[in-house]
């Protein structure tokens, strides 16, 4: 039996086996790419939960700072009050 020679250029098994070995490459290269992303979301959202804590303490003692500063303005306003109408 002779081989009849391509005339259409059809793949070769050769061919096919080459190209399947590289996406079998390009699979392998991109599912550890994936998994280096997913590393790295997860550090970031780590990150971003820390963020958000940090953020509600700043927050929390903004307030604080706020109401003492009310408290110390209606205080000596009391007191400047309470002493002008005692000393008459």
């Amino acid at each position: 039996m002779t081989a009849i020679p391509s005339s259409n250029n059809e793949p070769t098994l050769t061919d096919v086996i080459l190209r399947i070995d590289k996406l079998s490459t390009d699979v392998e290269r991109l599912s550890t790419d994936v998994e280096r992303l997913s590393t790295d979301v997860e550090k970031l959202s780590t990150n971003v939960n820390r963020f958000d804590e940090r953020f509600a303490d700043y927050r929390q003692a903004t307030q604080w700072v706020v109401q003492l500063a009310f408290t110390l303005i209606a205080s000596a306003t009391i007191t400047v009050i309470l002493t002008s109408v005692f000393r008459k």
